[in-house]
């Protein structure tokens, strides 16, 4: 008997156990894009701030009688949202966004189960390559924080303001598509090579344009967090001019004033969210160019779907802005940018591994 026959069941046995591995992390990619979702209707019926106590493990329980309820109501009545915005709010009306922001943080518990039993079966059988133990560590470490970011943005939105930090909220909102991307990194990364092999050698120029691309939409993202924050898609509903101009007056020079209004003017925040919608469409499409030009093959195909998500996901942000952000349009808009980071992420790593 060779030697190649002697370790064939041992490597297939390591083979299933990778594919458990990274089917276990492609479910935790789902659970994060619905994470996503959930959190944008959250937002979108200013349901955020209707839980003003952070309680990691207690906090999983929800009011269970009529008493318990009017408890949570009078801790919400004490907060200015409640005060200056939503005065006279019936229990009821309470209940609606209370529900909202306690099914967004028990959905976030529970990925965080779903994520940590599933490890530590991994781990008492001794199935996890040493080398992927610090991603997957690091993975954990990165929901972890998520939690805490996600109360110190609801934070700042209980003692001096009716809502929270836009800063905060695209911290917030980013990391979420970070934890999402890094998964499926990893995910992906636990194909066999003989996998990998179908895709052509791709130009370094090709691959760091794709790299470029990862990260502008990450920067989109942000400045998404911004837009949400500031509720900037409430003005300016018109496409592709803003106020009758293409560059509309007020950029720079009204309030606050200086560079800050990067962040917290929002006839600023609105047009850099479209400038860098343009970018990202232009470098996509130039990116697909170069692919074309010199490769021909599965990565040239998948160039072409990142490309057609991406314009999707334009056209979905300008109906949302022509419709004055209505629930459903909102939340698409949000849920799709996590099918656009998640194919960007796939076509990248397929030219790294061609690599």
């Amino acid at each position: 008997m060779t030697s190649s026959a002697l370790n064939t069941p041992f490597e297939q046995s390591e083979a299933d156990n990778l594919t458990a591995i990274r089917l276990w992390l492609y479910l935790i990619c789902f659970l994060v894009f619905i994470m996503v979702i959930i959190g944008g209707v959250t937002r979108l019926t200013d349901s955020g701030l209707s839980i003003t106590e952070w309680k990691p493990l207690l906090g999983a329980i929800p009011p269970l009688s009529e008493a318990h309820w009017l408890q949570e109501f009078e801790k919400y009545r004490q907060i200015p949202e409640y005060q200056l915005q939503n005065k006279g709010m019936s229990l009821a009306e309470f209940q609606f966004i209370y529900w909202w922001e306690w099914g967004h943080r028990f959905f976030g518990r529970f990925i965080g189960v779903v994520y940590l039993l599933p490890f530590i079966w991994f781990a008492v059988r001794r199935e996890i390559p040493r080398s992927l133990y610090p991603k997957l560590l690091a993975l954990f470490v990165l929901g972890g924080l998520q939690g805490v970011v996600g109360w110190w943005m609801v934070y700042s939105g209980l003692s001096e303001r009716v809502d929270v930090s836009q800063y905060r909220l695209a911290t917030h909102l980013t990391l979420a598509f970070f934890i999402f991307a890094a998964t499926l990194w990893v995910a992906r990364g636990l194909r066999s090579p003989q996998a990998a092999a179908r895709y052509q050698t791709v130009a370094a120029g090709s691959f760091t344009t794709s790299r470029i691309l990862i990260a502008l939409l990450f920067l989109q993202l942000f400045a998404g967090g911004l837009v949400a924050g500031l509720d900037a898609g409430l003005t300016y509903n018109t496409w592709p001019l803003m106020d009758g101009e293409f560059i509309p007056q007020g950029l720079l020079s009204d309030a606050p004033g200086g560079l800050i209004n990067l962040f917290e003017n929002i006839t600023t925040v609105q047009f850099n969210h479209r400038m860098l919608a343009y970018v990202i469409l232009a470098l996509a499409g130039f990116h697909g160019f170069q692919l074309a030009r010199n490769e021909k093959g599965i990565a040239t195909a998948t160039s072409v779907i990142v490309l057609l998500a991406i314009v999707m996901q334009a056209l979905i942000g300008i109906v949302t802005l022509l419709l004055v952000v209505p629930l459903w349009a909102g939340a698409l808009h949000q849920g799709f940018a996590v099918v656009v980071l998640a194919v960007t992420v796939l076509h990248c790593q397929n030219m790294r591994l061609a690599r």
